[in-house]
């Protein structure tokens, strides 16, 4: 702890000391409330930790556990690695996880969209990877070109950081489009209804192929400096490296890809890297499958319309059944009306269950769109009532932890 303050010091015995009275409490692991005494007693102590590390920020709107993992794993090779265990994303969180792994020289850090530029100031990133921009809780996050300019200020006052952003979306682009040092990822983009228009002109983006451009400015789809080509991830001067991911799904094609760029920036193998994200098989319980009586479930999550657009793209045809757990809570966003922005149209043969706490909610939505359901609004009790086999459990943020909740409680 050489390089912390008198005060710091202080703060991070009483964070130590909260952390273990919370666990002792059965409160759950207390990392954040740690985190929080920490910064109350020193604002400071989180560019503190941060001095001396090589750090990776993560940020987007879907994608951020994932593809900070991925990253851990890429840069792995490289020395040890600090990192959020728990994908704890705010501030509280990440010294938290700063304050475990005092010493390590690389960190790789989940970061919400909304404090980015604020925890850039802190740690002085050596790379930021910017995944993807699209609405999420309007009732906390706010309108989506409020939250572009903001990045795009902060990454302004960080011209030496290394941004590794996805040209596929628009305005992740735009955020990045002036930054002096970027290196570009074909990562993908399943959404675009939130990028419609031009965010620096209001103009309307033209599509043509993967191509982008806007009507009303300078302002288009720069060449990509990594792309994926089929099974492979092609990168700078002829680079073809296999990509062999124990994750589903496009998107997650998308999120290695992005980790694989942020790895090399910092001074990984490619090889190497795109190796070792193939080695992350879930992330907090994401894409795990479980036995629950005569079903198999796996585990989906997703949090907003591209999210849930994107899990709705793996569900397996074939599955016995789909189970759909939706909470309103306020960690969700306690407004469901993007459930009508979701296209849920394409689940003929499939038995589908509405469920959660908004299972109602979900039902009308489902009814409107003509897919054949029932409404069990207990998750275990709606994956109980689906024929035996394989079930697809697709939740949102507090269902899906309630959910896991009660099956570790099942199995205890």
């Amino acid at each position: 702890m050489a390089d912390i303050s008198v005060r710091g010091r202080l703060a991070l015995r009483a964070a130590a000391a909260a952390s273990w009275a919370s666990q002792k409490a059965g409160r759950g692991k207390g990392s954040m409330i740690g985190g929080l005494i920490a910064l109350k007693i020193d604002p400071t102590v989180m560019a503190q930790l941060g001095r001396g590390k090589r750090t990776v920020l993560v940020t987007g709107t879907n994608g951020k556990s994932t593809t900070t993992r991925m990253t851990t794993a890429a840069l792995s090779s490289l020395g040890p690695v600090a990192t959020q265990a728990d994908g704890a994303n705010m501030d509280a969180g990440i010294v938290a996880a700063l304050s475990t792994h005092l010493g390590t020289p690389l960190a790789a850090i989940e970061v919400d969209e909304l404090h980015l530029p604020h925890v850039t100031d802190a740690l002085n990133p050596t790379a930021i990877v910017l995944l993807n921009l699209s609405r999420d809780q309007l009732d906390r996050v706010g309108e989506i070109n409020m939250i572009e300019r903001k990045l795009r200020a902060g990454l302004a006052a960080h011209p030496d950081a290394v941004v590794i952003a996805n040209c596929d979306d628009v305005l992740v682009t735009s955020i990045a489009y002036d930054h002096p040092n970027v290196v570009w990822v074909a990562a993908g983009s399943g959404w675009a209804m939130d990028a419609t228009s031009c965010p620096r002109s209001g103009e309307p983006i033209v599509w043509e192929g993967t191509h982008w451009r806007s009507t009303g400015t300078d302002f288009q789809r720069p060449e990509p400096d990594w792309w994926l080509d089929g099974e492979k991830l092609c990168g700078p001067e002829g680079l073809r490296l296999p990509l062999r991911l124990a994750l589903p799904g496009r998107a997650n094609r998308g999120n290695a890809a992005q980790a694989v760029a942020a790895a090399v920036a910092l001074g990984a193998d490619p090889a190497a890297a795109a190796t070792a994200t193939g080695t992350v098989q879930e992330i907090a319980g994401r894409y795990r499958t479980v036995q629950v009586g005569k079903h198999t479930a796996r585990l989906l999550l997703a949090k907003n319309p591209a999210g849930w657009q994107e899990a709705l793209s793996m569900i397996e045809p074939t599955a016995a059944g789909l189970v759909i757990a939706v909470n309103g809570q306020v960690p969700d966003g306690e407004d469901l009306s993007w459930l009508w922005d979701v296209r849920f149209e394409h689940f003929e043969g499939v038995q589908v269950v509405a469920a959660g706490e908004r299972a109602t909610d979900l039902a009308v939505r489902l009814t409107y769109a003509g897919v054949e359901h029932t409404t069990v609004a207990d998750p275990l009790r709606a994956i109980a009532s689906c024929p035996a086999g394989r079930v697809e459990v697709l939740a949102n943020y507090t269902a899906f932890r309630d959910l896991n909740r009660d099956l570790e409680g099942r199995t205890a």
